[in-house]
């Protein structure tokens, strides 16, 4: 995962430099208002400030949409340039205008690289330590606001501070972002897919993961072009052929699958559970209990919740109860490396979706084919590296048993497991037709409960001593699967190219699918409660704020300025950010973003009723100042902790690949429109209601937030994108249902 780690951390430089403009222009606007004597113009004032959040809302407004055409990295190097040129306009403007000029091109630079580095970190993380690594974006922001705040402050204690070199400083930090995407920075490996450039996409994800086996996550990226769709939760109960009884009323076994583990005659079959609705299979375990106590409580979140309540200890890739289980849906014999094939055109030769398939998860480099030639007539392309190793597979452990349905299976990461099946059945005129069905497959239970957990499924008997597991199946229909080419070629599974699927691009109609308009709601709804929580104000005038505070008592006896005591004040509250961005890194994939949302926006909602009361009730000079700068860093730390970088880790998850770009910008649009009206009104504000009625409007908000993140943001931990999207699908229909 080292290559991810890196991939990441270059990417949220440009997250740092929009932390160094943040500070600087909160310091430096402390003189620029004094040469351009603007003391009494509050709407100048705020405008500079708020030209480059207009800039950024304006490249917002098409940067989805070209970086679904020319892709994240493009358009990353673009932003670098940006920063670049804007900082040297900045540090050569004669007059108000020209400054807000370059305040307006340093906003494009910021628009592209606060939208599309979450994107493009969230298509290059592996699930396990994708929300640790979307987190650096808030950490690289803090960073860069406390060394720009030390660099304002120490050309604040010159006799004639050089606002515009204050402002110029950002190109040369830009110059190395430039270099670093140019030259390091690998295209997204889900954009490439959805161009059907699958050689492309193999190298990057072997750099990034750092290994050559990437086929099961391959696959996954495949599955992620679809949108909509159909999509049902099923139950199974896996376990050795052997000992599941086959007489029992609740399973058919005319459309078991059967699994091979990696040793040698070693068989695991998978059986549905039948006669329950889809939502009380994942959700039996006291979720829908709860969701009845709390009338308004999202299915999405109940549908999320029941199976991380159902999870092992997160973080490992593979289940604690079952060990195999990662690998067990790999062939029974090991094979070797094979030579470097070409995807691309193996695909373009046969009717079967090529992938050197294997565990993913698994350490044994297993190999197997998506899809194998079968003895019932199916004539599907094998579909196997070279070397005949397919037919030796097949030899020892054939995929598919009398009965049975057709299955191979990789793992995902996160625990997750994708499986196709085809089913061949006859209808009532004895015409054969066949199904092809994806299947994302999850463990169930803990150690603890899982046999009490299964002996209460009807009709199941469980031998004594028996060695098996529960799991929950996603299934839907495969994101290259063609009824057309059914219809046309009825030989079995037919498919088409990822190049040909990708022609299509973005259609408008998707964001219109049930799942992705429960996601955009989602998305605006925390991004505009997130701004309206008055974050970037207080950010962008903290040396304002901290001076009517009066924190220039407590740094008077030093000798210090009031306009630099507030500048340092400033400085080390953002110091006290890192440690905090720290702990909500660590936790962020353990405890998970909901949790750590939960958590932190009480702590926000106190802190700023203590500013309010501080400020409404005389207590003294030093104890104001005191209660006020405690208040404010205690806000920020929260605030950095959770309502900070989880809104647009949130957003860069849960819509499919194929509009993803769209719908980022849609959510990153009301980022920016939020800012601007935060920022823009907060001048004029404090002159009416003052600090305490500021602060009181966002503790309401914050109120607001809790309730809405409670009852409507779902947790996403540890889940790999295309499964997210899956369960938006499945818990916006049943949304509709209620």
């Amino acid at each position: 995962m080292q290559g991810a780690a890196l991939v990441a951390i270059v990417a949220s430089i440009g997250n740092l430099l929009q932390g160094w403009d943040n500070a600087t222009i909160a310091g430096a606007v402390l003189y620029i208002k004094k040469e351009f004597k603007l003391e009494s113009e509050p709407t100048i004032e705020g405008l500079i400030v708020a030209m480059s959040l207009i800039g950024a809302t304006i490249i917002t407004t098409f940067s989805g949409a070209v970086s679904d055409w020319v892709g994240r990295r493009p358009m990353l190097i673009i932003s670098s340039v940006l920063y670049f040129l804007s900082g040297l306009v900045m540090l050569w403007s004669p007059n108000v205008y020209v400054l807000l000029l370059a305040r307006l091109i340093d906003g494009f630079g910021i628009g592209l690289a606060v939208t599309l580095v979450p994107v493009y970190i969230s298509e290059t993380a592996p699930s396990e330590i994708r929300g640790l690594l979307n987190t650096l974006p808030q950490f690289s922001g803090s960073g860069g606001m406390f060394l720009s705040y030390c660099m304002v402050f120490g050309m604040s204690l010159m006799d004639n501070p050089h606002w515009r070199v204050m402002l110029g400083v950002l190109s040369i930090p830009s110059l190395l972002y430039f270099a670093l995407t140019v030259f390091f920075l690998p295209e997204s490996p889900r954009w490439l897919v959805s161009k059907g450039r699958m050689v492309e996409a193999k190298r990057v994800l072997q750099r990034l993961r750092g290994r050559e086996d990437v086929s099961g996550e391959l696959a996954l990226l495949v599955e992620g072009l679809g949108v909509g769709g159909e999509t049902s939760i099923e139950e199974y109960i896996i376990g050795p052929a052997n000992e599941l009884a086959d007489d029992q009323g609740a399973i058919a076994d005319k459309e078991h699958i059967t699994l091979y583990g990696p040793e040698e005659g070693l068989s695991w079959v998978a059986r549905p559970v039948k006669g329950q609705s889809s939502l009380a299979l994942v959700s039996r375990h006291g979720s829908m209990q709860k969701q009845q106590s709390v009338l308004l409580m999202d299915p999405v979140v109940t549908l999320f919740g029941s199976v991380h309540e159902k999870l092992p200890e997160m973080g490992s890739m593979q289940s604690t109860l079952f060990p195999n289980f990662g690998s067990m849906f790999s062939v029974a014999d090991q094979q070797h490396k094979t030579e470097q094939w070409d995807e691309e055109s193996l695909q373009q030769e046969g009717d079967g979706y090529a992938s050197d398939a294997g565990g993913g998860d698994s350490d044994d480099n297993l190999h197997s084919p998506l899809l194998s030639r079968q003895t019932t007539g199916m004539e599907v392309k094998d579909i196997a590296p070279r070397h005949g190793s397919g037919m030796s597979m097949r030899r020892n452990s054939s995929l598919l048993q009398n009965g049975g349905e057709a299955v191979s299976s990789m793992g995902i990461g996160g625990g997750w497991q994708l499986a196709w099946k085809w089913s061949e059945r006859k209808d009532a005129d004895g015409k054969k037709e066949g199904g092809f069905k994806r299947i994302y497959l999850h463990q169930e239970g803990v150690p603890g409960s899982r046999k009490g957990s299964l002996v209460s499924l009807p009709g199941v008997e469980i031998p004594e001593d028996s060695e098996f597991v529960q799991a929950a199946a996603l299934v839907s229909q495969p994101a290259l699967f063609s009824k057309e080419l059914m219809d046309k070629h009825a030989v079995g599974p037919a498919m088409v190219h990822p190049s040909e699927a990708a022609a299509k691009g973005p259609k408008w109609a998707d964001l219109f699918e049930p799942g992705v308009k429960h996601a955009l709601l989602v998305g605006v709804g925390i991004q505009i409660l997130q701004q309206f929580a008055g974050i970037n104000g207080v950010l962008y005038y903290t040396p304002q704020i901290l001076e009517q505070a009066g924190v220039e008592v407590l740094l008077a006896n030093i000798g210090i300025g009031a306009a630099s005591a507030s500048i340092l004040i400033s400085a080390l509250t953002t110091l006290l950010m890192l440690p905090s961005i720290g702990v909500a890194m660590r936790l962020m994939d353990i405890s998970g973003r909901r949790f750590l949302l939960l958590s932190t926006i009480p702590v926000l909602i106190a802190s700023l009723v203590v500013l309010v009361v501080a400020n409404l009730v005389d207590m003294g000079t030093v104890v104001h100042a005191v209660l006020s700068t405690v208040s404010v860093v205690v806000y920020f730390c929260c605030f950095v902790m959770g309502f900070g970088p989880i809104p647009n880790i949130l957003c860069a998850e849960i819509f499919p690949t194929r509009v993803r770009g769209v719908c980022i910008a849609i959510c990153a649009l009301t980022f920016w429109f939020g800012d601007i009206i935060v920022t823009y009104t907060l001048p004029v504000l404090l002159n009416m209601i003052g600090l305490a009625g500021v602060f009181g409007i966002y503790a309401v908000v914050c109120t607001l937030a809790l309730v809405f993140v409670f009852l409507k943001v779902p947790e996403t931990k540890g889940m790999p994108l295309e499964v997210i999207t899956e369960f938006f699908a499945v818990g916006a229909k049943q949304a509709a249902l209620d």
